[in-house]
């Protein structure tokens, strides 16, 4: 019974918020509706017992993708222009250079790490087999986390540093021109 009561609010907050995100005229509430999907979803993966895909639904997608909406949404909504050539901050450029050097000399050195690591575990599907060839129990979270971090690490740093990307892109192409600087580039 409790199960069936936990399956009905969970479907009902799934339902609420996909009608949310298509009736909502307004963008942050769209979003907001997103993520009871979400949540909502979440709730159906803990009833089947899948606690990893719950966790995963909450920190990937509530978490970061809709994170990743509202930052664009409410980059895109500014109504300002921005004066490119005065800079708020002094320090902006130079700290911005000096961070983009440690984030690639991080991702140089996990790649270097990660080749040098040896491989913990090898097997097929869901079996993962140690070095003598016997099953190991230890779960297919610690083993998809070996995997992740030893074999993919160079996969995993790249989509981080191409997400990074997206976001300054989007910054970029977001701030609006001043009317001065689209006369001189239409001169």
């Amino acid at each position: 019974m409790m199960e069936l009561f936990v399956f009905v609010v969970a479907a009902a907050m799934v339902l609420g918020g996909a009608i949310g995100v298509i009736v909502s005229k307004h963008p942050v509430h769209a979003a907001l509706s997103l993520i009871l999907t979400l949540f909502g979803v979440a709730v159906l993966f803990v009833a089947q017992e899948a606690n990893f895909l719950a966790a995963v639904q909450v920190i990937v997608y509530a978490g970061a993708i809709v994170v990743l909406f509202l930052f664009v949404i409410m980059l895109l909504g500014v109504d300002n222009a921005e004066n490119l050539r005065i800079e708020p901050f002094k320090i902006q450029r130079p700290l911005a250079a000096v961070v983009s050097v440690a984030v690639f000399a991080l991702v140089v050195t996990a790649v270097f790490v990660a080749r040098d690591a040896s491989t913990a575990a090898t097997g097929t599907g869901l079996e993962v087999l140690g070095d003598d060839g016997t099953p190991i129990h230890d779960g297919n979270i610690k083993a998809l986390a070996r995997d992740l971090f030893s074999d993919h690490v160079l996969a995993f740093e790249l989509t981080s540093v191409l997400l990074v990307i997206a976001v300054v892109g989007t910054v970029l192409l977001a701030r609006k021109p001043r009317k001065a600087d689209l006369q001189e580039v239409g001169s």
